[in-house]
This record gives structure tokens, sequence and C-alpha cells, in this order.
């Protein structure tokens, strides 16, 4: 973060000096987690459902922070944050936060860091949203970015009313790009996100079935995705998803230059002649106005292509050459835990481990990879999957649909896990699964117990849920097997 002192910041957020006299200076970053805080740091005193940062405070300043950033008076040099009316608290709802004051230090820390970003001129702000590939895509445009200037971008999934400012209060003065993931839960919510760090470039993925429970429909997914374009200046640039019809439709929703990107022939930014190799890695022709060129990405699934491609596009509007964003992404690493992460046990088993969350999206293009790695090969294709959360009334048939997937995949096992999905094993099951090639187990301990006594070398095991099924505890759990997770 910029340097400020307690009175800037007070200021910024309009709030009120506490045991401060408003010199003291903030040199570091700001944290909301005390053991994290160096010296001269801010710490944002967040109440959680299980602990209120309150009450470390005093101990973040005796470990070098130099203030406190508050909705009540601590033991400590602080500014105190202003409460934020009724009606505002929802869009920065907490758990735990019975009083509203977790909604007041959010609605500070984002008037902080729209403070921070209006004082960055250099600085260009990168919007990405979707229903799935946020994460993928917000890290393949961060390591196209990085070589034209320093880059920041949030670790993992930071892409809410905390993680948000608080990734933005990562830049500073020598940062020219920061790259930004944004989530909803709602409409408006990614109109207030975009409040707090004003995109110049927006891209919008895909708009699917992820959080339909919460939405209603897919149409008002759209409404809410679209806010990312319609934020947009008019210099600015909305990088569409051609292939999405909704996605595509959101052209019409922004005064900046759009650019199309896709397999469709209508993209400016498009992929010819997709194959993927053994491995289910994707290489393509990458066709754009400044030419065609090559492109090998080493990471697993066809569905990283229209993330490669969002990303070219940005990287390609930000200056970069064709020659330098075909290098680039054909040697992209992942980046981000639990997404496509492929490991290979001491037992010659090969381990995808994609739990990081699930919608129905995401869960196809995760099995469509599983049948292409093991495609021509003698190990079997195994499945463990888990609740696909927050689809409402959707969810029963949307379960439904992924056990017959498997089975039209010529997945070898299917496993089931919790009965929150069994709707995948009765789905199989009718669509032509029998004896054990699926099979619905109580929870994770008895999937992994049932993946050691069946599990040989070659086999290929897919772990893909989300986040409330923990089913990366499968995949750790054969990882460290120390028989390699085979028999």
């Amino acid at each position: 973060m910029i340097r400020l002192s307690l009175a800037d910041i007070a200021e910024a957020v309009g709030g009120r000096l506490h045991r401060a006299d408003g010199s003291e200076i903030v040199s570091a970053s700001v944290e909301f987690d005390s053991r994290k805080v160096a010296s001269g740091g801010l710490f944002v005193a967040v109440p959680g459902e299980r602990v209120d940062g309150h009450d470390f405070a005093a101990g973040a300043v005796a470990d070098g922070a130099a203030g406190v950033l508050a909705a009540r008076e601590v033991d400590a040099p602080a500014v105190i944050v202003p409460p934020v009316p009724a009606d505002a608290a929802g869009l920065m709802a907490l758990a735990g936060d019975t009083d509203g004051s977790g909604a007041a230090v959010l609605a500070a820390l984002a008037k902080l860091a729209r403070y921070v970003v209006d004082r960055l001129p250099e600085l260009t702000v990168v919007g990405v949203t979707g229903s799935s590939g946020k994460t993928s895509t917000k890290d393949l445009i961060a390591q196209l970015l990085e070589p034209m200037g320093p880059t920041v971008a949030p670790p993992g999934s930071f892409n809410n009313e905390l993680g948000h400012p608080w990734t933005a209060l990562r830049a500073d003065e020598d940062t020219r790009h920061l790259v930004l993931e944004l989530s909803a839960r709602g409409v408006g919510h990614i109109a207030k996100l975009c409040d707090v760090a004003p995109p110049r470039i927006g891209a919008v993925l895909n708009v699917g079935h992820a959080h339909l429970g919460e939405f209603g429909s897919q149409e008002a997914v759209a409404r809410a995705k679209g806010e990312l374009v319609e934020s947009l200046p008019a210099d600015g640039v909305a990088v569409l998803n051609a292939d999405d019809p909704l996605v595509a439709a959101m052209a019409s929703r922004t005064r900046a230059r759009v650019v199309l990107v896709g397999e469709s022939p209508d993209a400016h930014v498009r992929a010819e002649d997709v194959v993927l190799d053994e491995q289910a890695r994707p290489s393509f022709t990458l066709v754009t106005p400044q030419g065609s060129a090559a492109v090998s990405l080493p990471l697993y699934g066809e569905h990283h292509v229209g993330n490669a491609l969002s990303a070219a596009a940005i990287a390609l509007e930000l200056g970069a050459t064709l020659e330098q964003v075909a290098d680039r992404l054909s040697g992209v690493r992942r980046v981000s835990a639990r997404r496509m992460e492929v490991a290979e046990t001491a037992g010659g088993v090969t381990v995808v481990n994609d739990a990081y969350n699930a919608n129905p999206e995401s869960m196809r293009a995760a099995l469509k990879t599983l049948a292409s790695m093991t495609r021509g090969r003698p190990g079997r294709a195994w499945a463990v999957l888990g609740v696909m959360g927050e689809l409402g009334e959707a969810g029963a048939q949307a379960h439904d649909e992924i056990g017959r997937l498997a089975v039209r995949l010529n997945i070898d096992r299917l496993v089931v896990v919790g009965d929150q999905a069994a709707g995948m094993h009765h789905g199989a099951s009718l669509e032509g699964s029998w004896g054990e090639e699926s099979v619905l187990v109580p929870d994770v301990d008895a999937a992994v117990a049932l993946l050691r006594a069946e599990l040989r070398p070659g086999d290929v095991v897919l772990a893909k849920a989300s986040k409330v099924a923990a089913l990366w505890r499968v995949a750790e759990a054969l990882i460290e097997d120390p028989d390699g997770g085979a028999r």
C-alpha cells in the first residue's frame, strides 16, 4: 500500500482517531489476520463467527502494527469507522456480525481501497467475473501481464467484500496492473465491488448455474455479471465470451469497446484447431487481428482454452505482442490450489484434485478432462464427486444430469460422497450403470477406504465437489498414503 498516516486513513474512511494523534505512518500491508501484520502495517479488526478481530488489536500493535481500523474503541491507536446504514449492511454480510460492526469495517476498508486506487494514475485495473473459471483466468492474466510491469492479483479466490479491497490495497506506486476477481451472491454485488477499484478492462467468462439458488435464474445471473461491463469507462475494453449467448449479449450494456473471444468465427481473438494430448492438455492456434500463433497450454482440460483467450485478449490490449502472448501462455503454471491440481502417487495412481468448488459447468468440464486423460490408457477413470451447493430447486436435476454424464463419458467408477449428492448416483444408475460402477458412500473416510482397497497402478482419480464437501481430503489422503494409494 502507499504510505499513509492514520490521519489520512481517518479522512479517507470518514472515521475518527482514537488513542492516536494522526501522525502514525502506515508503511506496510493491510491485514485482517493479526499473525500476518508486518511492522508498520495496518490491522483491520474484522468480527467473525468464531473470533472478533477487535480482541487482537492491542497484540497486533504490540507486534509492530502502526494502527488499527476498528468499529469500536480498542486498547491501541486506531481509526474508528462510522456505522453503515441498515440497507447497505446486507451487501457486506459477515458470519457472526450481529451488531453491524463487521459491515462497518468492510465499508471503511472499501473506502480506503478506493482512496488508494484513485491516487495511482499509472495503474490499470482489470476485472474478471463469470460463473466458473474466474480464479484460473485471473491467474493466467496475472502471469501474462507481470513481464510488462509489476502486477498485483489475489491469492486463490479473494473475490468478495473482504478479499477484494484487501487485494486492491496491495497496490502501490510501482504497480502497473491490478487484476481482480469479482464474485456475487446477488444483483448489485459486482457493481459495489467495481466502486472499490473501478476497472478499465473487464472480462466476463460465462453465465452458468453457480449460485442459482440465490439468483433464481440464469437471466438474473447474467444481470449481475453484466454489472462489470456496465462499470467500464468509454475508453475501456469489455472482453466477452462470444460462445456464450448470455455473455455476448452484454455488448449492448457497455460504453466500452467490445472484444469478443471464443471459438466462434465472430470472435476477434479465437482458438482454432484445438487438440488435446494424452494428458488432456490443449493446444490450439491463437488467431488475432495481429496474426496467428501456436499455443500449447501446460494446463489440464479443454475448458482452459476459453480462459486463455480472455487472458490473451487483455494482454494484447495492454501492449503485449502476439509472440509474447503465445510464448507466455505456453509457459504458464497452475497457481491456485485445488484447481485441476494433478499429482501422481508413489503407487502409480494419478490424482486430479479439483475440489475447491463445483457447479454444473465446472463439473462437466472436469469429467470431460478425466475421460480424456484415460482414453486409450490401461488404467481406469474414477470420479469421486460430492454435492454441488447453492443450486436451489435446480439442484436435484443438476445432480442427476452429472451422474448420467459420467456414464455417457464411460467413466469406469463413480463414487458419490454424501446423501446431498445422491442424485448423481441415482442418475448414473438410471442412465445404465450397473453393479459397482456407481456407488454411494456416506463420507470422505468411506470414499478413501474404498479407493485404497480398489485402486490399481495406472488409475486416474478425480475429486470434485463444492467446498462444503471437503473432497480435497480424498486427494490428499491418496497422495500421502505410504502405499501410494494403490494395491
